[in-house]
This record gives structure tokens, C-alpha cells and sequence, in this order.
């Protein structure tokens, strides 16, 4: 009874007969009979509105082909109840992704074509789930690389298509898999290998040089679909055939030994070089190990050697740019490190060109007072003895020191980082002078010298934002309040810059008021020119001392309206002129009419 049941219940499990010969909606199917007298079913869809593969292919099919369909994706085992399937064909569709296990429960598959399709990446771990393929056909896709990892699912193929796709190089693990080396025998009962890899882009770098070495080695059981492989790039080698190249193998960047410690005066100019080799070519940098901004420029260049070389200029160096640099070569293979360690010495004394003392940085609202004098100038000033020549051992407060007073001392800015000292020192005579400055907060103070007659001195190498004092003196005498300054040198460079726009404008201002004015004061002293001369034209002189009246005095004023005196006015009028002459300067009678008025 148990086993009529049993039979019955499998009977009813059973799909009928004509499941097993039925076809998908949308596709043709038929029948081939193979060698042992079996039969083998081939199920071929190419309708092009189709967008997803067909559910229901019967489950003895063993050729399967999706042709011009417009299918997107397939999806995870979308053929899993395909048990039997050999062959699976879907070239020629809108293929654009593949689901996670694609071929899960084909393992009989042996052949997998994929051509002309959009595929940007293939899943590589599932041809884990068919473990009999031995054809993979991705020809004219979208692929830009194959994993190193993807070696390990390529080994059992004896033919594979990658051509017409986007790759630039062959990961070095693919090639070890498609071995053995071209000088070693192929092992026994290995098939042939076919591979397609032409029209692709290849870029013939060093990372090239695995693939064109293996192909050059013309193994027995390797061939190529198309032998004539060309370069795509670089720009050098476009066009040029694989068996004409000479690529080197890629190696790390090593670096040329190097300065471990650069020492330079305050304020000079420093470079520092660090050389590299490696393929392809490493790139150079250059940082600091504090973390700290670099407070110059980076130059790389290469030398006919190869040497990749990283140059960093540090102008006009403060003690802020002391410290340790790093040099860094790198490669896609990897980097390579190395230290060099900058110090700043003191410089030499200079009346053009100075150091800047790197002091931190001090607060602004400090004036040039006493309060500043005594902290920075009367405390710091450096003993260092006075020059051969003038001798300081019998200075007074009051003897040589008054004599050689420095006085109307201010500062012109040049640029942020120069100031100009200009002073006066008209009592000096042949002595020498000496400018000791610091930044605000630096504990001793740097001196220049300064020839005899020199009234003018740039400072360079200065820091931006930074309050620096600066006095001038005798030398070998300490300096005094007046004989000081505070200032900062981007303040000072502003304010140039904004007096000399003020110039500017306050001429072009008077120039546009002033020209109306001359204008109009020229224009009334002509009118009253030509009334002054239609008026003596017509007047009459009634006597002498009336012409001698008007010659004497030369006021220009209208003699037509002054009223005409008597006789005995006239008399009176002219000794009084006579005796204002007598008492008058010498000087002013050669400048005026009174000789003649006089002598009249």
C-alpha cells in the first residue's frame, strides 16, 4: 500500500510530457540529434522586445541563445533550473550588468559568449559556478581592467576574447596563470590557449612589459586570434607594434643619496635638491616634517640620466624656515623618504642686504616709548667693540656722543618684507654709525654698519606682520630714545602706498580748481588793462604834476576817476613825495619810480 502510494504521489510530481517539449512565448525551438543518439534541444530567442531572459525554457535545453533582444540585465540564477545546459549564447544585446551568480546550477555549461554587449564589468567569481567552461567570449564590451583576482577562474579556459574592449594592461597574475614561462615546456595534457586581445588601448608603460615579454616568447600552447598588437599610448608610441617596443621593468623609486644638513647666513637664498630613479618616472615633493606651509617654490626636472630631480627654493630665509625637510619619491609601486635638516646662521654685517631676525611674533599696540627702549634697546644692544679707526674709551655723556647725534630718523617702506632707514646726522663728520634692530620679543639685538657719510640703509628679509625696533647711533655708543623706531614692514609699505594716493588725488583736485580761477583773475586783469588804456587815450594831462603824479607811482590804477587837484594841492602833494624818497632804502628806490620822482 506505502508503495502504490509513493508511485502515485512521484507521478503526481511529474510535469506532463508536454512540458518537456513545450517552447517559451516569443522564441523558436528545435531539436538536434547528437552522436550517441541522444537529442539536444536549442531554444533561440531574438525578438527585439524582449527585455528580460524567458522564465519558462524547458528544463532540457542545452543550447540557449538571446540574440538582438533588448534585455538590460540578467538577473541572479536566472538559468539555475537549466541543469543540462551547454551552451550559452547572448550576443548582440543591451546587456549593461550581470547579477551577483549568473551561472548558478550550470555545471555542465562549456561555453559562455557575451559579445557586443554594454558591459562595464564582469563578474568574475561566477564562472566559479562552472567549473566545466572552456570558451568565454567578451568581445566588444566596455571593459578597463580584469582583477588580478580573476586569474584563479581563468586557469581550465582554452579560449578567451577580451578584444575590442577598453583595457589598458593585463594584470601580471593573469599572465602566471595562462603559463608556463615561454622557456619552459608546456605540461602534458594542457589544451591550447587562444586569446583575442587586439583593438584595445593599450598603453605601452613598464606595467606593459609582462604582456609583450610572455607574447614575444611564442609559447607552444599559446595563440592569438590577431597577431599585429599595437600601442595606443603614450603619445611617443601610438601605432607602434608590440614586437618593436623596448620597455623596462617597473621598478620603485630609489633615491640619490643627499645632504643631510644645509647650513646658510639669515636672509640668503637656499636650495635644496633631492634626486630620485625609478619606472615610470616618480614624482617629487618636498613638506616639512613641523607640518608647516613650505616658504618657497618646487621645481622638478629630469637630468639625461633619468634622475627625476625636486628642487626647493627658499628665499631670503628667517630663522621661521630652520627646521627639518622631507623629500618624497613615489611611484605607483610604492615611495621612498628622505630627511634634510636646514640651519640658519648669523649673517655678516651688511649696509644693503641683512637677515631677518625670526623672533615669534610680538603684540602691536607696543609704541616706540620708554617702556620699549629699556626692554629692547638699552638691555639687548650687543657689546661688540667699534671698528678700528675711532676710539670709543674716552666717550662722555655729553662729549662725542652729542657731536654724532643721529636725528630725524623714519622709516620709508619699500615692499612687505624691506624697510628704508633715512636720518640726519649733520654733526657725524667722518664717524661711523651702526643699526642695531630686532623684532619685538627677540632676545638680542642684530648690528650693521654703516659707512661714514651714509644717511640711508634698506633692511631686507624682513617678516610680514611683525613688529620689528630699529635704531641708529654712533658706533660703540648705546642709542637713545630719539634715536629709535618701531614699526612693521607691510604697515609701513600701506602706508606709502596711501600717501602717494592721496598725492595723486589732492594734485588732480587742485589742478581742476585752479585752472577756472587763473582763468578769471587773467580775464578781469585784461578788461581793466583796456579800460586803463581807452581812459588815457582820451584824458588830457592839465599839468606837470599830474604826469609826474602818474609815472611816479605805477599802481595801475585809472587816472580817469581820480579828481584833478589844484595848482597849490599839487604843490603840497609833490614835496611830500619828494621827502617820502629821501627817507626811503637805496634798494627801493632802484626798484621804484623815485629817482625820477626825486630828481623831478
Amino acid at each position: 500500500m506505502r508503495v502504490a502510494l509513493g508511485v502515485l504521489w512521484l507521478l503526481a510530481l511529474r510535469p506532463p510530457p508536454q512540458a518537456w517539449s513545450s517552447c517559451p512565448p516569443r522564441c523558436s525551438c528545435s531539436r538536434q540529434v547528437l552522436g550517441e543518439g541522444s537529442m539536444a534541444r536549442t531554444v533561440l530567442c531574438n525578438d527585439p522586445d524582449m527585455t528580460l531572459p524567458p522564465a519558462a525554457v524547458p528544463p532540457d535545453t542545452r543550447r540557449l541563445r538571446l540574440e538582438r533582444t533588448a534585455i538590460r540585465r540578467v538577473p541572479a540564477a536566472a538559468f539555475a533550473a537549466l541543469r543540462r545546459l551547454e551552451q550559452l549564447w547572448l550576443p548582440h544585446n543591451a546587456l549593461r550588468r550581470l547579477g551577483a551568480r549568473p551561472l548558478r546550477g550550470l555545471g555542465r555549461l562549456r561555453e559562455l559568449r557575451l559579445p557586443g554587449n554594454r558591459l562595464a564589468a564582469f563578474p568574475w567569481a561566477a564562472l566559479g559556478d562552472a567549473p566545466r567552461l572552456r570558451l568565454l567570449d567578451l568581445q566588444a564590451n566596455r571593459l578597463a581592467a580584469v582583477p588580478p583576482g580573476a586569474a584563479r577562474f581563468l586557469r581550465a579556459l582554452a579560449f578567451l576574447d577580451l578584444s575590442s574592449n577598453r583595457l589598458l594592461r593585463l594584470p601580471p597574475a593573469l599572465l602566471a596563470a595562462w603559463g608556463p614561462r615561454p622557456t619552459a615546456p608546456a605540461p602534458p595534457g594542457r589544451p591550447g590557449l587562444v586569446l583575442g586581445l587586439q583593438d584595445n588601448p593599450w598603453v605601452c608603460d613598464c606595467r606593459l612589459h609582462d604582456l609583450v615579454h610572455f607574447l614575444d616568447g611564442k609559447a607552444p600552447h599559446l595563440a592569438l586570434i590577431e597577431a599585429g598588437l599595437r600601442c595606443a599610448g603614450p603619445g611617443g608610441l601610438a601605432g607602434v607594434a608590440f614586437g618593436q617596443l623596448q620597455l623596462r621593468r617597473c621598478q620603485g623609486p630609489e633615491l640619490r643619496p643627499a645632504v643631510a644638513s644645509v647650513r646658510s647666513p639669515l636672509g640668503s637664498t637656499v636650495l635644496l635638491r633631492c634626486g630620485a630613479t625609478g619606472v615610470p618616472e616618480p614624482q617629487m615633493s618636498w613638506r616639512r616634517v613641523s607640518g608647516r606651509p613650505l616658504n618657497g617654490t618646487v621645481h622638478q626636472q629630469v637630468s639625461r640620466d633619468g634622475t627625476s630631480w625636486a628642487l626647493l627654493g627658499l628665499p631670503a630665509v628667517s630663522h621661521l624656515d630652520a627646521g627639518d625637510y622631507v623629500c618624497q619619491a613615489s611611484n605607483f609601486l610604492g615611495a621612498s623618504e628622505t630627511i634634510t635638516s636646514l640651519v640658519i646662521a648669523e649673517p655678516q654685517a651688511s649696509t644693503e642686504h641683512s637677515g631677518s631676525p625670526g623672533a615669534p611674533r610680538a603684540g602691536t599696540g607696543e609704541g616706540p616709548g620708554a617702556a620699549v627702549y629699556n626692554r629692547l634697546v638699552a638691555r639687548r644692544a650687543p657689546p661688540t667693540p667699534g671698528p678700528a679707526g675711532p676710539s670709543t674709551e674716552d666717550v662722555g655723556p655729553t662729549g662725542p656722543q652729542e657731536a654724532r647725534t643721529v636725528m630725524a630718523l623714519k622709516v620709508v617702506g619699500d615692499t612687505r618684507r624691506s624697510v628704508t632707514l633715512v636720518w640726519k646726522a649733520p654733526r657725524a663728520g667722518g664717524a661711523a654709525l651702526s643699526i642695531l634692530y630686532a623684532a619685538l620679543g627677540q632676545r638680542a639685538m642684530r648690528r650693521v654698519a654703516v659707512p661714514p657719510g651714509r644717511t640711508r640703509v634698506t633692511l631686507r628679509g624682513l617678516l610680514p606682520e611683525t613688529k620689528y625696533v630699529a635704531c641708529v647711533c654712533a658706533w660703540g655708543l648705546a642709542p637713545r630714545k630719539e634715536q629709535c623706531v618701531v614699526f612693521s614692514p607691510d604697515e609701513v609699505a600701506d602706508a606709502e602706498a596711501t600717501q602717494r594716493l592721496i598725492n595723486a588725488v589732492v594734485a588732480s583736485v587742485a589742478a581742476v580748481i585752479a585752472l577756472p580761477l587763473t582763468l578769471l583773475v587773467s580775464c578781469g586783469a585784461l578788461r581793466r588793462r583796456c579800460r586803463r588804456g581807452r581812459a588815457g587815450r582820451s584824458a588830457q594831462a592839465p599839468s606837470t604834476y599830474l604826469s609826474l603824479d602818474a609815472l611816479s607811482l605805477g599802481l595801475g590804477e585809472d587816472s580817469g576817476a581820480r579828481p584833478q587837484p589844484s595848482l597849490s594841492e599839487a604843490d603840497g602833494l609833490l614835496s611830500i613825495r619828494a621827502g617820502s624818497s629821501l627817507d626811503s632804502a637805496p634798494g627801493d628806490a632802484s626798484r621804484g619810480g623815485w629817482v625820477g620822482e626825486y630828481l623831478c
